[in-house]
């Protein structure tokens, strides 16, 4: 399975988890086969407030699911269109977050779990 966690720098599996996935500056995809780390930068990064574009930020990389912080309405319709699970990030970091997947404790969101504004281009205010 590929995960993709938006974060704010690559510190490979100590990377935060950054608290909202239309205005991360990156994302890190771990292949849970093979333990392989990459990073994407978003390429929807400064995008219009509820404009996210999330499979653009993705620049087409190929994922199974999302572990986010926090998500727009609109970014989780797009990807869950797309076909991907998105799940609410349980840990601080990526390592926390891949431990708590592996135990079934990651919850899945819903449209009612979303941010409703960019709170300064700092994350979500939840």
């Amino acid at each position: 399975m590929k995960l993709c966690i938006p974060v704010e720098s690559n510190e490979g599996l100590n990377s935060l988890v950054y608290g909202h996935f239309g205005s991360a500056p990156m994302f890190v995809v771990i292949d849970t086969e093979t333990s392989e780390l990459t990073e994407i930068v978003n390429r929807d990064l400064h995008h219009a407030h509820g404009a996210c574009s999330p499979l653009k930020a993705l620049g087409g990389i190929l994922i199974d699911a999302i572990i986010v912080g926090g998500i727009g309405a609109g970014a989780l319709m797009g990807l869950n269109r797309a076909g991907l699970q998105v799940y609410k990030a349980q840990g601080v970091n990526v390592a926390d977050n891949l431990t708590c997947l592996g135990m079934g404790l990651l919850p899945e969101l819903s449209p009612d779990q979303v941010c409703g504004g960019h709170d300064h281009g700092h994350g979500c205010g939840h």
